[in-house]
């Protein structure tokens, strides 16, 4: 096993939330995982950037009271965003129904490595989400 292959192996707990702390969570993942950027037109104003964790993976610790959720075109993503300070630190993806895309910016340091950045063009979303998934 070479060395990118024994951090990908190896897991942590992850910690994060969002700008004034009401909402926490935790989720357990490799110490180095793929980086989604996408050019939607949320992500593209957002800055969000993608970390897919399965569900059973992720735990929010503090504030679900405090998420709000926004939904538009198909419904089918939840955008959750904390109600006190507005930040999106993760939401429920129509990309990948049985995971949570949790945005790196919100992840706490020094536990978490990017691997690789891939750039999906969510701008044409239903000719680019079978590649997309496929890598993720």
């Amino acid at each position: 096993m070479n060395e990118r292959e024994i951090k990908m192996a190896k897991t942590t707990t992850h910690t994060g939330g969002c700008h004034c702390g009401a909402v926490k969570f935790k989720f357990s993942a490799p110490t180095e995982m793929s980086l989604t950027k996408c050019n939607c037109s949320v992500c593209s104003k957002t800055g969000f950037q993608h970390l897919f964790v399965p569900h059973e993976d992720f735990k929010v610790m503090s504030g679900v009271d405090q998420l709000t959720t926004y939904k538009f075109n198909t419904c089918a993503a939840k955008h959750l965003f904390c109600r006190q300070c507005g930040v999106k630190s993760f939401y429920q993806p129509r990309s990948h129904p049985n995971q949570w895309s949790v945005n790196l910016r919100c992840v706490d340091a020094g536990t978490l490595e990017v691997a690789e950045t891939i750039e999906f063009d969510g701008q044409n979303f239903d000719a680019n989400i079978e590649g997309l998934r496929a890598r993720t």
